[in-house]
């Protein structure tokens, strides 16, 4: 139990850190489009992207796939550039066409995967369970997603309240800031 309370716990501060600005926000432009009635739609989708994680986390540990540091640290900005763009571009219900998103998730959750790789190759000893590590981590990490998700539909259930049209606004809002962001973020981790 201490070591599933131990990489639990490093799932959960993986995504709860001042570092994981770029998952914060990657997660947020996901689930802005949704509302608290979509709840399980959500879920479905930010599991998608846990177990897309999981995979190449998996997969680097075991020194299957290894790319290059610089090319992973580049991509996961292009990465969460797509999800902005989709909900800019979109028509709404374009927007929340779920196999699509899933997808999207899925796909992303496997390039994020690849940039936590070295690290958790790191921590895990020799005499531990690489399988219940990495399950433990992936634990902790779907709970940190699924506050962030709830904090997301929260906001936007009560910006409804006051204002019937405030969702399309703090789409537009939200995306176009995680946007810039990604922008920015792929700029400066170009790896030439």
């Amino acid at each position: 139990m201490k070591d599933f309370i131990f990489y639990f716990k490093i799932g959960w501060f993986h995504i709860m850190s001042t570092a994981a600005t770029d998952h914060l926000f990657f997660i947020a432009v996901l689930a802005i489009i949704y509302s608290f009635a979509d709840w399980r739609k959500v879920l479905v989708l930010i599991t998608a992207f846990t177990i897309g994680h999981a995979i190449t986390l998996f997969l680097s540990v075991l020194e299957l796939i290894n790319l290059d540091i610089d090319w992973v640290e580049f991509l996961i900005p292009c990465t969460i550039l797509v999800t902005p763009m989709v909900n800019l571009c979109l028509k709404q219900e374009q927007r929340a066409s779920h196999v699509m998103q899933y997808g999207i998730a899925l796909g992303f959750g496997l390039i994020h995967g690849l940039g936590y790789a070295n690290y958790i190759r790191m921590i895990l000893s020799a005499d531990q369970q690489l399988v219940w590590g990495l399950l433990s981590f992936n634990l902790g990490l779907e709970a940190g997603q699924i506050v962030v998700v709830c904090l997301v539909l929260l906001t936007v259930w009560l910006s409804t309240r006051m204002h019937a049209k405030a969702h399309l606004q703090w789409i537009r809002i939200v995306s176009a800031a995680v946007l810039l962001f990604a922008l920015k973020l792929a700029i400066e981790r170009f790896p030439f």
